[in-house]
């Protein structure tokens, strides 16, 4: 193990820029931070320090920008007087090194003595007037052949041709056109240098070639262009460009210098006081492009890289993106060019998305609709669908977009090339930033040194860092393209092993953040898919609820792949800890149809645990919220909740039991089978205790709290709910807590202690509201409008509306009958009858879909009551019915009117 200095390392006069990089590592190492930690400390203190930017500085030989210096040794930790030793360093070598990778450039050097040939140019030193009044072409000491006056020497136009069917990018075409021109005849240090960067085939060419012949007019004395091959594994040389730009100005190859420091000096030399644009296409790197920047104020550089080239000093930077808005549409368009686009316009859209905005990918699909005018946009767009084949059906001609996305796959090491592959195989439209390490079982700073590789080559984007940590996305395509190469290098085992591994991750940071959801106090059931260690995440101290909403999306398409995949444990597991978040959000159709599709899989493969598991929630979710299945709800809770039982009591599985038993009391009780009710939910309690199951304590409480009531033992049942109340707390469930501050309210107001009950029931309302719990907000509002009506209080209708309209809202089946029935009996007591019969009816009709008898009852004899006096049968057709369902007095059936959870 390396000691750690005690005292931060000092620069001590670096004679190079490699011996100040050095220094810099050693600083970075003293401070123990990662670059992730120094990114951070640089944003607090007003810096921008790029992970990536950081990693390239110490990575290479060359000088660093100054303020990146600064940002970079603040961070670490330094002074404002250690700071300004770094900063002194710095300018010194930047002021007077010879080293010739510096950033800051290379004096000028001449070229040795050759043999003499005729000299008819000025002599050395002499002004020769040029025709445009410019500065005189040749410098002090520079060889005849690059003193020759600019009428004798050829002007190089050497742009490729430009793009007819160009479209789109009037913004960024604008700004780089202003960049290199707007100051062309202002003195300042260096040339206007532009650098656009971005993915493969995402039209940093065809935009440079654009913005060049707009600008050419601008520079007279010529235009040079070259392909630097930068995406290819043999990138051109900076020596051997040199040398053809030389050659494009007419020296002569015997002139030009053998040593490439000396040819730069040459380059330079021959551009003094010259106006032209170089355009440097298709690099690789910064220290490619530096030999070729010519030292005059009076040209212009348009540089193209699919990386970012952070460490070009002095640059404008425009990183660009794919085809916004209408661009690709029109772009498709004008290379179909006849007319089909504008006819199918929805067709022509999908085809835009399935190429996924990607320029050259749409110049494909226009293509091939060119070349095929019979072919409807239909067929195209067909074929594109079929994501394993997209990429073979994005070539033509010369044009393939899976060949410019291999250019910048083979530039990578292998390590970054794994993990590019590794990353294609799982299909969450973004990714967190603990997966990298988890799929490669690697420390968290090693897979971000491979991630930073990945975002510099333009392979993978990094989006906003929220609750959810960093995330990263692949462009659709270049996930097709990743998948592709997985498939043929890694083998099935590896393969499997990271996506099992990767979503195992998500299994295991989901667990750990639903633990501190409060929501329905089922048991935590968990079955043995593995969970790698998240070692080393920052997110771990985010709030869970923050984090919920943004993994959200990456979460659902986990739990669906494990599906796909056949991995029953780890699918089930996953959406087992999305129960809690989607009751909480009131997401109940996202929470039926998720673990609808988990059960069946659960089914097929056999998996008795997770199918039961899935069916717990899906009853609670199907019973109490409108599903649209007809039918009794009630009943089909108890069929559904016996076989849970069923299930349950063959795994031996006892806090499993105690939920079953919990949910078929409620439907006992809802049936008037109270003695049962009890019996079943005295039986979950037990389960509970056994299994220290404090949820399956409050829930079988809660549940004997109901059954009680119903029986008209308001005592009792008041008792059960402060049990309730005390197990809630113990668990640390607020919103539990919520739901037991209700029902004991309920109760209070029942017994006619309504100072109690109104307390209770508006520290109930608090809770729902702070956790935006829409379920347990309604049930309590129909609580208060209950207690307001009782009182006479005048907030009973407003309280009652707003549960109705949320109930609707919210499709809350069991909530919407309650508030139609108790918004009726306040617009009766006010005298509004017929207001009240409509009300009434519907509310009737609900309770009948619902079949809690003796809530239908109650409903029923209200009706009646309504009825009295405009409809005297109508009346007796509705306390017969009442009777007939409760089989029980009028008086008794009217007193029913507790709710449920």
């Amino acid at each position: 193990m390396v000691p750690v200095e005690p005292q931060p390392p000092r620069p001590h006069g670096p004679r190079t820029a490699a011996e100040l990089v050095a220094a810099l590592r050693r600083l970075r190492a003293w401070s123990g931070l990662t670059l992730r930690d120094l990114e951070a400390r640089a944003a607090t203190a007003g810096n921008v320090l790029p992970r990536s930017t950081a990693a390239a500085m110490l990575n290479r030989a060359t000088l660093p920008r100054r303020e990146l210096v600064v940002a970079f040794v603040g961070a670490c930790g330094l002074d404002a007087s250690e700071v300004a030793e770094w900063t002194a360093a710095h300018e010194a070598l930047a002021a007077g090194t010879r080293d010739p990778t510096a950033a800051v450039g290379m004096p000028a050097t001449i070229a040795p003595a050759e043999p003499e040939v005729e000299d008819t140019a000025a002599p050395a030193g002499t002004a020769s007037e040029r025709p445009d009044g410019a500065a005189p072409a040749g410098t002090a000491g520079e060889r005849p052949e690059l003193a020759a006056p600019a009428h004798h020497r050829p002007v190089p136009a050497m742009l490729p041709p430009g793009i007819g069917d160009f479209t789109g990018r009037d913004g960024e075409a604008s700004a780089v056109l202003s960049r290199l021109t707007a100051d062309a005849s202002r003195p300042h240090d260096g040339p206007a240098l532009a650098a656009i960067s971005g993915m493969g085939g995402v039209g940093k060419s065809v935009l440079a070639v654009h913005v060049a012949h707009r600008a050419a007019s601008a520079f007279p004395d010529g235009q040079l262009w070259v392909n630097l091959r930068g995406a290819d594994t043999s990138a051109l040389p900076a020596a051997e460009v040199l040398a053809r730009f030389l050659r494009a100005f007419g020296v002569p190859d015997r002139v030009i210098s053998a040593d490439p420091a000396e040819r730069a000096a040459q380059y330079r030399s021959l551009l003094a006081g010259r106006r032209v644009l170089v355009v440097l296409d298709n690099a690789a790197s910064a220290e490619q492009i530096r030999p070729l920047l010519p030292g005059a104020a009076s040209c212009a550089v348009l540089v193209t890289s699919r990386n970012r080239l952070t460490d070009l000093e002095g640059a404008y930077r425009l990183d660009l993106g794919v085809f916004g808005g209408e661009e690709g549409i029109r772009l498709l368009g004008r290379i179909a060019a006849d007319g089909r686009v504008g006819t199918e316009p929805s067709t022509a859209a999908e085809i835009v998305r399935l190429c996924g905005d990607l320029p050259l990918a749409i110049r494909i699909a226009g293509a091939r609709l060119a070349a095929r005018p019979a072919l409807g946009l239909e067929h195209l767009a067909a074929a594109l669908g079929d994501e394993r084949r997209r990429l073979d059906r994005l070539t033509m001609g010369d044009l393939a977009v899976r060949t410019s996305l291999a250019f910048s796959y083979r530039a990578l090491d292998a390590g970054a090339q794994r993990l590019f592959r590794l990353l294609g195989l799982f299909a969450a439209s973004d990714l967190p930033d603990w997966l990298p390490a988890v799929v490669l079982e690697a420390s968290q700073e090693e897979a971000e040194a491979h991630v930073e590789a990945l975002v510099d080559a333009q392979l993978l984007k990094v989006t906003a860092n929220g609750a959810a940590g960093c995330r990263y996305r692949f462009h659709d395509l270049v996930r097709v393209f990743a998948a592709e190469r997985a498939e043929a290098e890694d083998s099935p085992r590896d393969r499997d092993q990271a996506l099992r591994h990767g979503l195992g991750g998500w299994l295991a940071v989901a667990e750990r953040m639903a633990a501190d959801i409060p929501g329905p106090c089922y048991a935590r059931i968990a079955g043995p898919a593995p969970r790698p260690p998240i070692a080393g995440w920052a997110g771990w101290g985010v709030d869970p609820e923050e984090w919920f909403d943004a993994e959200l999306a990456a979460l659902l398409s986990a739990v669906r792949q494990a599906c796909r995949l056949r991995l029953d444990d780890l699918a089930f597991d996953l959406a087992g800890c999305l129960e809690k978040y989607f009751d909480l959000r009131g997401m109940y159709a996202d929470w039926a149809a998720l673990n609808t599709e988990v059960m069946e899989v659960c089914r097929s493969s056999g998996n008795l645990l997770g199918e039961a598991v899935m069916l717990r929630g899906l009853i609670d979710v199907s019973t109490w919220i409108d599903q649209d299945s007809g039918g009794s709800a009630m009943a089909r809770q108890h069929a559904d909740a016996s076989r849970l039982l069923e299930m349950f009591t063959a795994l031996g599985h006892l806090p499993g039991r105690s939920d079953a038993s919990v949910m078929c009391a409620w439907s006992l009780t809802a049936e008037g089978a109270h003695a049962q009710a009890v019996g079943m939910a005295e039986q979950a309690r037990e389960l509970a205790q056994k299994s220290a199951h404090v949820g399956g304590e409050a829930r079988a409480r809660l549940a004997l709290a109901v059954a009680t009531f119903e029986q008209g033992q308001f005592d009792i049942a008041v008792a059960h709910t402060r049990a309730a109340l005390e197990r809630a707390r113990v668990l640390g469930n607020a919103r539990w807590e919520a739901t037991a501050l209700q029902f004991a309210g309920i109760g209070l107001r029942e017994m006619g202690d309504l100072a109690t009950s109104h307390e209770m029931l508006d520290r109930s309302l608090a809770i729902s509201r702070h956790y935006r719990d829409t379920y347990t907000e309604v049930l309590t509002l129909l609580a208060l409008a209950r207690l307001h009506l009782r009182r006479g209080d005048p907030a009973a209708r407003s309280t009652a509306e707003l549960a109705l309209a949320l109930s609707r809202e919210y499709r809350m089946g069991h909530h919407l009958a309650e508030a139609l029935q108790v918004l009726g009996e306040i617009e009766f007591a006010a005298g509004n009858r017929d207001r009240a019969i409509t009300l009434l009816e519907e509310s009737v009709r609900r309770w009948r879909q619902r079949g809690w008898y003796s809530l239908q009852a109650a409903a029923l004899v209200s009706l009646g009551h309504a009825y009295t006096g405009v409809d005297p049968a109508a009346a007796r057709r509705a306390f017969a019915e009442a009777d007939a369902i409760s089989g029980q007095s009028i008086s008794a059936a009217k007193a029913s009117t507790m709710n449920v959870p």
